[in-house]
């Protein structure tokens, strides 16, 4: 008795509360002490629920509402984006929001179980003050996976700072279709690419996934599976593809960041694979991602997707279920933990116990992954941040600058005839910036709201200062107003948009030279979640009067350099062959502005290459590089190749690669050798390059593509500095799935094709027998 009032120790005292208990043996303890409720209860999710049940109108906690909505003590879940609480809470406020609802819930639930915030960080974190880097798709194009983890330590200590605990990021998914609104959240069209980048993702967001420092969060992997090769190109639509293709291009960057960076978590997919779908398909969730790949985290489900699984009007339905408690069963049984964002079909969880529909050990299998991890990231000891720490980190000069050379490294010069880049800033008197996306937000799709954002113009500005004069016309609209969220899209008047052009036409004219800010928008081309909210595209042109806007700077006689903003490619035909330059420059994040002005006056070398393929038009699709033999023969007509190939990108400096060799050119199954090869910069100007390995199975027991990208790597050379690349080829390099669809390396010759890009002209050859 003395000792229980010493200690403050029941004699019961539960081993789930005790630190020094495996999480494991405390999860045990924790479910044997669950009721079925609040079994239950820990696969829901709250989101935009929170105004009514957990905040008021300006994003203060409210006991009121708390008690009324979870004053039975059962717990949650989760709580989905606190930062969007009142309209937006800057990182003091947020943190102070997710420590008042993790103490309501802790102190009054009966239990004491904390819950898991979790937050969009698609491109940084989505929330006020949240340091913004380039789209996926943009950093896809950097090669660069030592700056990808970077980039994403950096996400996870904003975030984690402010209270949350799960990033439902990265995106793996490998974009096959240009039409499709939500290529920009994609690594690209290359599975290796996809699979490098997401690997580097997980490991910037989880670290050791120790959690000590409170600097890391759990990862999420999206969208189980199949997601970027919709049917048509439109959002949700099934993917028809084989398992072989399935396997070797969609799942691969799934099961590498799970097996090699740990990945704790998965999101579901809203679309179908062979007529299941995603959060129905036991065999995917089950038997390929946890029995195969030996998956120990938790699967949640993407917003609203197992409602889908019966009919949601104003999107689709899937008709696999009945009803939402059809759909709850049938999540449940294909192994989704938790459904996100609002407590809807899982509301039938208990009812479904209760009836022998589903068994509690079912649920005690799905609850008890999301438990061990509140364990291991410490919550149960503590789960409160510090306020005044996160206002001082999130947005700081250090993450700027970070942001910064994620977009000087991300933009890829596609075209400079004559060397028109860079230009001489002393040279320059006036210089035009023209166009719609010259003076306009463009941080793409999943965005916040940064504490600074640098438009082309302003980064021109600053960048000149005095020296130069700089003019503005906007040329014509892509669309009016507007935003990402926004359902509508108006499109511009085209008398307008002819009235603006003449106007820039008088601009221009005064200019020594034409910088044209154009491309696409957030509207354009965007994740399409409803019949209203569309995202999709029939065509890949220029939307609107922007090919008569670029047509008439060129017409001026004077010097045209076109920046490219977009999320999706572009069919660009008559830019390629008339533009002086293109620097292509997808959604280059906060600091944009500034890294444009400082690629066109040669503060650097543009150093990015293409993630994806550049397509001449939408009738060219697929355009994907990495094809079977007897796909592309041609049309009548039309040149078959692409505008510009996966991997291209020039620079203001040249490289030359050399002595391709390997350093075992016959090998037995299992065994690795190595491609070398000399790099050397050629030119006068620092720069980088980005070799690029690709490999060709000459004969084989089914097609194989004409060449897979299965190794890179990016170096920073001085004017003459010279370099040797080391590649290591292994059995993961050379496997595929045989006629029998076994994992295998079949004996025979491989071609190593090395260079810097995919085009059979910018890469040399060696072969590789296999005994």
């Amino acid at each position: 008795m003395e000792r229980r009032k010493r200690t403050g120790m029941r004699p019961d005292r539960e081993a789930y509360r005790d630190r020094s208990v495996a999480p494991e043996k405390r999860v045990r303890d924790l479910l044997k002490r669950m009721t079925l409720t609040e079994k239950a209860a820990q696969m829901r999710c709250v989101w935009q629920q929170k105004s009514e049940t957990l905040v008021d109108a300006q994003g203060n906690f409210d006991t009121e509402k708390a008690r009324a909505a979870f004053g039975k003590g059962y717990g949650l879940g989760q709580v989905g984006r606190p930062s969007d609480a009142g309209g937006g809470l800057d990182a003091r406020g947020m943190a102070e929001l997710t420590n008042a609802i993790q103490r309501f819930f802790v102190e009054n639930s009966r239990l004491g179980i904390p819950v898991v915030f979790h937050e969009e960080c698609l491109h940084g974190h989505a929330a006020v003050g949240g340091t913004s880097f380039p789209q996926p798709i943009a950093l896809a194009g950097t090669f660069n996976p030592e700056l990808v983890e970077a980039l994403f330590a950096m996400t996870a200590a904003e975030v984690r700072l402010r209270g949350a605990h799960q990033a439902l990021t990265p995106v793996v998914d490998v974009a096959r279709d240009p039409r499709w609104g939500r290529v920009e959240e994609t690594y690209g069209e290359d599975p290796y690419l996809v699979s490098r980048m997401g690997v580097a993702a997980v490991r910037g967001f989880q670290g050791d996934a120790s959690f000590k420092d409170k600097r890391r969060l759990i990862a999420t992997l999206k969208h189980f599976a199949a997601h970027g090769a919709p049917e048509g190109g439109m959002n949700c639509a099934p993917a028809e593809v084989s398992n072989r293709v399935l396997r070797e291009v969609f799942l691969r960057p799934f099961r590498e960041a799970i097996q090699e960076a740990g990945a704790i978590s998965v999101m579901a997919s809203y679309n179908e694979i062979d007529g299941v779908p995603s959060h129905a398909n036991r065999w995917l969730l089950r038997e390929v991602l946890r029995k195969e790949w030996g998956f120990r985290g938790y699967v949640v489900s993407d917003y609203y997707a197992i409602w889908e699984l019966n009919y949601r009007s104003d999107t689709h339905g899937h008709f696999v279920a009945k009803d939402k408690k059809d759909a709850c069963a049938l999540a449940v049984r294909a192994g989704v933990n938790i459904e996100l964002p609002e407590p809807d079909c899982y509301l039938h969880l208990e009812a479904l116990v209760r009836r022998g529909e589903l068994k509690e050990s079912e649920l005690d299998e799905l609850v008890a992954p999301m438990l061990l991890w509140k364990f291991k990231l410490g919550l149960f000891e503590d789960p409160y941040v510090d306020p005044e720490e996160a206002d001082r980190v999130v947005g700081c000069a250090k993450h700027r600058e970070l942001a910064l050379q994620a977009a000087r490294e991300s933009i890829t010069l596609l075209r400079n005839e004559g060397g028109l880049l860079p230009l001489d800033a002393g040279a320059v008197r006036r210089i035009a910036v023209i166009g719609p996306n010259a003076h306009r937000s463009l941080l793409g799709g999943y965005s916040g709201v940064p504490k600074q954002e640098i438009t082309v113009l302003e980064g021109i500005r600053s960048r000149l200062g005095r020296s130069a004069e700089v003019l503005y016309s906007e040329g014509c609209k892509i669309t009016v107003g507007g935003s990402w969220n926004q359902d509508e899209v108006v499109l511009s008047d085209p008398e307008e948009d002819r009235r603006q052009i003449a106007e820039a036409v008088r601009v221009a004219e005064r200019a020594d030279v034409i910088v044209l800010a154009i491309g696409g928008n957030e509207q354009t081309s965007r994740e399409a979640w409803s019949r209203k909210h569309m995202g999709d595209r029939a065509s890949l042109d220029l939307i609107g009067r922007q090919e008569e806007l670029a047509r008439a700077m060129i017409a001026t006689g004077k010097p045209v350099i076109v920046l490219l903003f977009h999320g999706a490619p572009l069919s660009i035909n008559y830019l390629s062959r008339h533009a002086a330059a293109i620097l292509d420059c997808w959604y280059l994040g906060q600091e944009g502005g500034h890294a444009v002005a400082e690629a066109l006056f040669g503060d650097f070398s543009p150093g990015g290459k293409l993630p994806i393929t550049i397509p001449r038009s939408v009738g060219h699709l697929p355009c994907f590089y990495n094809h079977k033999p007897s796909a592309r023969r041609g049309y009548l007509f039309e040149d078959a190749s692409p505008l510009y190939p996966f991997g291209y990108g020039l620079s203001y400096t040249s490289f030359a690669i050399e002595n391709v060799r390997l350093t075992k050119k016959r090998i037995s199954w299992g065994v690795t050798t190595r491609v070398l090869a000399d790099v050397i910069n050629t030119g006068s100007r620092p720069g980088s390059e980005t070799v690029q390995v690709y490999i060709r199975d000459v004969m084989s027991s089914v097609t194989r593509p004409v060449k897979e990208l299965k190794g890179f790597q990016k170096v920073f050379l001085k004017p003459g500095e010279r370099t040797t690349v080391e590649i290591e080829i292994g059995p993961e390099s050379l496997a595929f799935y045989d006629v029998n669809m076994r994992w295998v390396v079949e004996p025979g010759e491989f071609e190593i094709l090395v260079g810097n890009s995919s085009r059979d002209c910018d890469l040399q050859k060696a072969v590789l027998t296999v005994r």
